[in-house]
Parts: structure tokens; C-alpha cells; sequence
């Protein structure tokens, strides 16, 4: 089931990235708050029929709200037209159109990665520092959600994916 929260979800999850590959500053505020919106959606999405839910609805979609006029702030420094292709798919998203398709397949092992991104899990030798791989992220344009505090995901596209995780690795070579 796709839900309009999830439409526009997935939009923004598109603004936040192109925006960084036209290197915007995106601060690290928003993308922790596009995971936890998803994390959100996921866990009503797990039993919608519940009447608390409806709480979690309101809350997903303030929150939705609210990264999306700070995307679109950004946006509005990239240039005064790029925001309006944004808003088109914002709206259409918002009314529950398919905006972005879900992928046939999914993964088995990484579940709620965006349609049209890449995605990787990897299991660390030790923890690393949350910011330092927030860092990579920002550099690469991806998001990186931490599973545990040795095993993270990594959505984005597969190139970026890939100069991450060399990254990444780095902290590991002896």
C-alpha cells in the first residue's frame, strides 16, 4: 500500500538529494528528520487499522510539512524556477497520485528503501563516530541510517553509494 505520506515522502527524499548534488548546504537536521519520518510511516504502515494511529498520521504529516518548506527554501537558492517542478510533485504527491513507482523487487535484507535509489547494509568491525558517517553522507549525497551502532543502511545512487563505502572503508585499513 502507498500512502500519500509516503508519495511525498519520497519526493522530498528526491529534493534533498538533488539538492546536494547541486551543492546546496542540506543540514544534517533535515535528513535525521526524512529518516524519521520514515521510520514513522513504517510503523504505521505495520497497523493502520489502529485508532492511535491517527495520531501518528498527524504527526508524520507536520513533520512532512514542515522538511518540505525547508526544502523548498533551499530550493528557492538554486533558482527562482527550480522550486516549481518540485511543488508540481509535491501537490500531485498530496493528492495521492503515483509520483514515484515502487520498485518490482525489493530487497530482501533492506526494506523501505526509496524507488530509484541504490541501497547497501553494511556491518562495521567497530562503531564509528554518528557524525563522521553523517559527514560522508552530506560529501556523497546519500543517507545513512544507523540500524544498530555497528550495522548501517545506505540509500542513494549506486555510484555515490560506491565512493561512500570506499570511504568508509578507509576508517578500517590498517
Amino acid at each position: 500500500m502507498i500512502l500519500p505520506v509516503e508519495q511525498t515522502w519520497f519526493v522530498l527524499v528526491e529534493l534533498l538529494t538533488d539538492l546536494r548534488k547541486r551543492d546546496v548546504d542540506v543540514p544534517t537536521s533535515i535528513t535525521e528528520d526524512v529518516r524519521l519520518v520514515r521510520t514513522s510511516i513504517n510503523f504505521y504502515k505495520s497497523d493502520p487499522e489502529n485508532p492511535e494511529m491517527m495520531k501518528e498520521l498527524k504527526r508524520i504529516n507536520d513533520m512532512l510539512n514542515s522538511i518540505q518548506e525547508e526544502l523548498l527554501e533551499l530550493a528557492e537558492t538554486v533558482s527562482t524556477d527550480y522550486p516549481a517542478e518540485w511543488i508540481e510533485k509535491l501537490k500531485r504527491a498530496a493528492r495521492g497520485e503515483e509520483v514515484h513507482r515502487p520498485p518490482e523487487t525489493r530487497s530482501k535484507f533492506i526494506v523501505g528503501a526509496p524507488p530509484g535509489f541504490a541501497a547497501a547494509r553494511v556491518h562495521l568491525r567497530e562503531p564509528l563516530a554518528e557524525d563522521r558517517v553523517q559527514d560522508i553522507a552530506e560529501t556523497h549525497s546519500l543517507i545513512i541510517e544507523f540500524e544498530e551502532d555497528d550495522l548501517i543502511a545506505i540509500y542513494g545512487d549506486s555510484e555515490d553509494i560506491k565512493k561512500g563505502l570506499r570511504e568508509i572503508g578507509s576508517f578500517f585499513r590498517e
